[in-house]
């Protein structure tokens, strides 16, 4: 065989060399990522049509607060079920953080502050955004205070990873030490 410098010299690789590389690659692993953010997403699109306004959801939770406590009164009734969908606003959007950070994060480990401001910016990009639906629907009301609630969940989620991510730190280095 002549001399040809263009050849590669090293042989064609098996497939049981390059399956662990197929297995992690981009789009694959893109997509695994951020299917739960995205499903979430829809979860939150869904949630803040007519079916979730305050009229149908306080049919639900009124039954079942009559149940525990029969003698609650309408002010009473009210204060708990404005309660409980504040707290339904920001355990969706802490949930959402969390899918959003691991949409970033990729399975790449560790914490990193870009990853956190840009979940905290995507979850107060979509609060807006969401708010913004449901001007459209007429059984729901549009509030920048929900917005700001959501990003406040989105946040609160964040910093629990940032706690989570610190302790395991400090826990691995000090196991390593003994």
């Amino acid at each position: 065989m002549p001399n040809q410098p263009w050849r590669n010299p090293r042989p064609a690789p098996n497939l049981s060399e390059v399956q662990p590389r197929l297995q992690n690659l981009p789009p694959v692993r893109l997509l695994w990522s951020w299917w739960p953010a995205v499903l979430w997403s829809a979860i939150i699109f869904t949630a803040s049509t007519d079916t979730f306004s305050s009229e149908h959801t306080g049919s639900i939770i009124e039954p079942i607060l009559r149940w525990f406590y029969p003698h609650i009164t309408r002010p009473q009734f009210d204060l708990i079920h404005h309660l409980i969908r504040k707290a339904a606003h920001l355990t969706e959007y802490f949930i959402y953080g969390l899918l959003l950070y691991r949409g970033l994060r990729r399975g790449r480990p560790g914490w990193r502050l870009s990853w956190a401001l840009a979940s905290i910016f995507l979850a107060a990009i979509y609060a807006s955004l969401d708010e913004f639906h449901q001007s459209f629907v007429p059984s729901r009301t549009a509030s920048p205070y929900d917005s700001l609630l959501d990003t406040i969940g989105a946040t609160c989620a964040i910093l629990f990873l940032y706690l989570y991510f610190r302790l395991r730190t400090t826990s691995t280095a000090e196991r390593a030490q003994q």
